[in-house]
């Protein structure tokens, strides 16, 4: 057999080894998730306060970063058959749910909350301002794009790279630019 070959089945078979410990220690910490999920190097914090479906894929440097505070409920809700490329962030205070079949590119931050501000006093000592994000399903998020607080992006959304969305947009939107902007309506 060719050597390279026998390099990816290698590769493979430990990576696979690797996330489905992973997944017996997250479930062990309280993160409820359906079957087949894959996750290579990353980290995530409150595993309870996570709910995942089925067959998502998070590659290297992936972050599920909820509140570090006691929770009874979920702050981040993840459908099934999501693909989430290397280092994305998922920084939830308040709540962000993530629908179905949805391909997210690296370098993604999306986040919930934004620090309060007053100009006497340092932010660290001022409380979170929490809010909500929903992306809904059949989306596409290019790398570097960066999703802020009380954003709702409706099914079959296209985000262009390097986009900061700062508003929500309805289903069929393609956006770009900083700030983000609808460039394209698709109204299928």
């Amino acid at each position: 057999m060719d050597r390279y070959i026998w390099e990816a089945l290698l590769f493979k078979k430990i990576l696979g080894l690797k996330s489905r410990f992973k997944i017996l220690l997250y479930r062990a910490l309280g993160l409820r998730l359906g079957k087949r999920n894959r996750f290579e190097n990353g980290r995530i914090r409150r595993a309870t306060q996570i709910e995942l479906g089925q067959y998502n894929a998070f590659t290297s440097g992936y972050m599920l970063w909820p509140e570090d505070a006691p929770f009874k409920g979920t702050r981040i809700k993840i459908g099934s058959y999501n693909y989430f490329n290397r280092n994305i962030m998922i920084d939830a205070c308040g709540s962000i749910e993530i629908g179905d079949n949805n391909m997210f590119g690296p370098d993604i931050y999306i986040t919930d909350s934004n620090h309060s501000y007053n100009g006497q006093v340092s932010p660290k000592d001022l409380p979170m301002q929490k809010g909500k994000v929903m992306i809904g399903n059949n989306c596409w998020l290019g790398a570097k794009v960066v999703i802020l607080k009380d954003v709702v992006l409706g099914d079959n959304c296209v985000v262009g790279a390097g986009a900061i969305v700062t508003k929500s947009f309805p289903a069929g939107s393609i956006i770009a630019g900083v700030p983000a902007k609808i460039i394209k309506y698709n109204a299928n």
